[in-house]
């Protein structure tokens, strides 16, 4: 193994979906023998963003591979302090949703996923960005952005919550009139989503583009311009079978850059946590430009 890899730091958020009493030092010890020669550290959060700076710093201190140990929340702040460092993401989902930890292949149980570290296989990824804003597996405008603005003041966490909420919001969102360009190509919609997506999951299995690879450099984009009961109701059966492309009740297109304006501000979201709002959406990706730690089944 070269000797960057043997070098783990691991970014705990405490509070994150599945963490209170999780005790990560004992799983740690557990798992990572001395047999396997390797050095981690465990360096917890304290506020929002704090998972950023300790990853850029522990990328700057050697540690070849760094681990976001909570949600996608953390994942993605860990990911945006590691761009351009050479250091690789590891996930240790923890989290309510755990959609890039799902698309590589990572599992879900704690043991499982911290054996991967013992021999990491690493590649790297596509990594979008919003307005210059990195994400890793979803973004998006409009509807998503509103529940996910509403779920962040529910309260409480995980898929009940968020289902909730949505269901909820479903009778209260309008759409808003957009203008979308993709290269040469402009189009108008009534948006009530838009979403853009490098991974094929927003996380807990809802597949939003269940065709999308995140390393072929290219943006899988899903809009939906109205939705009535009918629709809704295609929409989260394809949403939960990996079959929304064949539902019918949904757009797809691909592409490298997207710019979207609109006469008022629309919500956006990075990585399922609202980011704020603008009337005008720049989009573009930055090909495989993060390593990852891999699971056995990704391809």
């Amino acid at each position: 193994m070269p000797a960057n890899l043997s070098r783990l730091c691991f970014i705990f958020n405490p509070i994150s979906g599945t963490n209170r009493r999780f005790d990560l030092r004992g799983l740690l010890h557990r798992q990572l023998g001395k047999e396997y020669a390797l050095h981690y550290e465990i360096r917890p959060t304290e506020y929002a963003g704090h998972a950023e700076e300790l990853a850029r710093t522990a990328a700057a201190e050697g540690f070849g591979v760094v681990v976001a140990v909570g949600g996608d929340g953390t994942v993605n702040e860990v990911g945006r302090g590691l761009l351009g460092t050479g250091a690789a993401l590891a996930v240790l989902p923890r989290g309510s949703g755990n959609g890039l930890a799902r698309h590589l292949g990572i599992p879900l149980d704690a043991a499982a996923a911290v054996n991967l570290l013992r021999r990491p296989r690493v590649l790297p990824i596509d990594v979008g960005r919003l307005n210059g804003r990195p994400f890793f597996c979803t973004a998006g405008l409009g509807f998503d952005a509103h529940v996910s603005r509403r779920f962040a003041e529910a309260g409480t966490r995980g898929l009940a919550t968020y289902v909730k909420v949505a269901l909820r919001e479903y009778g209260r969102y309008r759409p808003t009139p957009v203008t979308i360009e993709l290269g040469e190509q402009r189009l108008t919609s009534d948006c009530y989503m838009l979403a853009f997506a490098n991974a094929a999951q927003y996380g807990n299995n809802a597949y939003i583009a269940p065709l999308a690879d995140i390393r072929d450099g290219l943006l899988d984009l899903c809009l939906i311009d109205q939705m009535p009961l009918s629709r809704a109701i295609r929409v989260a059966y394809g949403l939960a079978a990996g079959t929304l492309p064949a539902s019918g009740a949904v757009v797809y297109h691909t592409a490298r850059t997207v710019r979207v304006t609109s006469p008022k501000n629309l919500g956006f979201h990075l990585d399922g946590d609202f980011a704020g709002e603008a009337r005008e959406v720049q989009v573009d990706l930055l090909p495989l430009a993060l390593p990852v730690v891999v699971g056995t089944t990704f391809k």
